[in-house]
């Protein structure tokens, strides 16, 4: 089955919930009727000049194709009907929804750009006509598109960013062991080195973080003091 990613950006003010709230939000109401693989959060450039509420991250839903998803022009209505229900004032929400099959190396590498260089929405939205890519300006001067574009060329390759929402992640935290991990939504933990950890505990933090890494959430940890240890990465 392919993966359907659907980018959103810029949905927030300084005293509203952040995109990521939004995102898990959406997701849940479209697992009512689909099968939603998760949602991540891909962090963007970092800088001054680029308009942002608090730290330039985007995010997207994951979501699997199945027999019965419409087209995606009814789910990109469908999503921005959601976030244009829940508009704030302040923002420039943007919108992206494309089949991961259907994303074209050019289009990773302008989510690799938005890491650390400045663009332009016209440029997302000259690149999103090039290629057939719905992407929409739902609001404000629409400069979400470049995030949404960006995050979802970025989710697409499979090795950016991490899971702000996968299986039961957000409910655990603390010491435990591999195995709960890996029941709770992770394909694998593995070490910073590249070593899959097979058993034993690993100390989570408040708030377990799962890696997009070969198209699968990981729990990254390193070895500190005789324990595993979960690290972030994006």
């Amino acid at each position: 089955m392919s993966t359907i990613f659907i980018g959103m950006d810029d949905t927030d003010n300084l005293t509203s919930p952040g995109t990521g709230h939004l995102a898990r939000d959406i997701a849940a109401i479209l697992g009512e009727r689909f099968h939603i693989i998760g949602v991540t959060r891909h962090q963007l450039l970092f800088d001054v000049r680029v308009p942002m509420t608090a730290k330039n991250s985007a995010n997207v839903i994951h979501l699997c194709r199945t027999e019965d998803l419409p087209s995606l022009d009814s789910l990109a209505d469908d999503v921005a009907e959601l976030m244009q229900d829940c508009f704030q004032p302040g923002s420039d929400p943007g919108l992206c929804v494309a089949e991961g099959s259907a994303l074209p190396p050019a289009i990773v590498e302008f989510g690799q750009r938005t890491k650390t260089s400045l663009v332009t929405a016209a440029e997302a939205q000259q690149l999103a006509n090039t290629y057939q890519i719905i992407l929409r300006p739902l609001g404000g001067d629409g400069g979400g598109v470049i995030g949404a574009l960006a995050a979802a060329g970025l989710a697409s390759s499979g090795n950016d960013g991490r899971f702000n929402q996968v299986g039961r992640i957000r409910e655990l935290r603390g010491v435990l062991p591999v195995e709960t991990i890996r029941a709770a939504g992770a394909a694998r933990v593995q070490s910073i080195e590249g070593q899959v950890i097979q058993a034993g505990l690993v100390d989570t933090g408040e708030r377990m973080r799962l890696a997009l890494r070969d198209g699968q959430p990981v729990l990254l940890v390193e070895a500190v003091n005789g324990r595993w240890r979960a690290v972030r990465r994006d």
